[in-house]
């Protein structure tokens, strides 16, 4: 009786803790409101690193290049594929003359890094501004430029923006992965909204030629193959630099994983880079994930053992109450409404998913990005 008695209490302070999370953490992004930026002209640099990505580039460049901003330029980054990626570059760039190719090849010391590559790109671009998003990304809207780059400003030089992925009816695993995703713009947006911004997505990503140099580039994280997007602007992000976008017309939509064995390999290369970040944030998402995994842990012995359990049921309640109020909002802002009613069980999915990926990173690590 002792012990149900501790892990009750113990279940009261998690529930306490998530409560805290939810209610000061996560409502900065509930409740904030998409500021009216003037859409702006300014010469940008789109730059696009694709490694065996042929298919993807025809599909999708073609919402790049329709893009209704009046001056950019799109840096294409061949690096070192093996099918026929560059001569469909090649195609492109051949129709449209604002499109520069940067060829890159395997190089001994760099073998693989799409760091090396990207900083290449980026060398060879034109422009101070520089907008990032992946082969396999479209546009939502042919504003995407016009919106991304309206956050710009004389002290905003990194802009956070939103990479969803494509809807497939009838898939648990995409509400899955768009889930995982929901929760993890929750978390990036509503941090950097505290003036404690940790990540971003090189789905969506935008941040300023100076700040990349200035910083020196992926120098610190080069040897860590992931990480060229959540690495650098934990680097480099604070309070004063950084703003977000999540205007609907921002978004890029990618291709998802449709087989679990990909989304989980994918998975555990983004995971990896988690244990280079800043300790502050460190601490801060290890009791965001440890309370999550111990608030269903604890709830289901108390219930299975009955103890207490009028009082059990009621926190219960009363946090997943709190979970549905402040999802309901950045859910529809994001457009991943359609998640809500499996939110529950999706959010035990992905607790199992991440302490799975957890445990196979400290056996083995990831040793590649494509």
């Amino acid at each position: 009786m002792m012990l149900l008695d501790f892990i009750f209490y113990a279940f009261i302070a998690v529930v306490i803790i998530q409560a805290l999370f939810y209610i000061f953490f996560f409502t900065r992004f509930t409740f904030l409101k998409q500021e009216k930026k003037t859409l702006k002209n300014i010469d940008v640099s789109v730059i696009i690193c694709a490694k065996n990505e042929a298919e993807n580039l025809q599909n999708f460049l073609p919402s790049i290049i329709n893009q209704n901003h009046p001056n950019f330029e799109i840096v294409l980054i061949n690096d070192a594929s093996n099918d026929n990626t560059l001569e469909i570059m090649e195609q492109f760039a051949g129709q449209h003359e604002n499109i520069k190719i940067v060829n890159v090849k395997n190089n001994e010391t760099f073998w693989g890094n799409k760091k090396y590559a990207l900083t290449l790109g980026i060398k060879a671009s034109k422009n101070e501004f520089l907008l990032f998003t992946d082969a396999d990304c479209k546009p939502v809207s042919k504003y995407w430029i016009k919106n991304m780059t309206s956050h710009f400003s004389k002290r905003k030089q990194l802009v956070l923006g939103y990479g969803g992925y494509l809807k497939i009816k009838n898939s648990l695993l995409n509400k899955l992965i768009r889930f995982e995703t929901l929760v993890t713009a929750m978390h990036y947006f509503s941090f950097a909204k505290l003036g404690i911004p940790y990540m971003g997505v090189g789905r969506n990503l935008a941040y300023t030629k100076t700040m990349f140099f200035k910083n020196n580039g992926f120098v610190d994280h080069m040897k860590v193959l992931s990480g060229d997007d959540d690495l650098f602007v934990n680097q480099i992000a604070n309070k004063k630099n950084t703003s977000i976008c999540f205007s609907k017309n921002g978004f890029t939509e990618s291709i998802p994983k449709t087989t679990f064995k990909d989304w989980f390999k994918q998975k555990r290369r983004h995971v990896s880079t988690a244990k280079y970040y800043k300790l502050k944030h460190k601490i801060l998402l290890t009791l965001i994930y440890s309370s999550q995994l111990l608030f269903w842990v604890l709830a289901t012995i108390l219930f299975i053992t009955a103890h207490h359990w009028l009082i059990v049921l009621a926190l219960f309640l009363f946090r997943i109450i709190i979970q549905y109020s402040i999802f309901r909002t950045p859910s529809k802002k994001l457009k991943e409404n359609d998640l809500l009613l499996l939110l529950p069980f999706l959010e035990v999915f992905l607790i199992i998913i991440q302490l799975t990926i957890f445990i196979n990173n400290l056996i083995s690590k990831p040793n590649y990005w494509k």
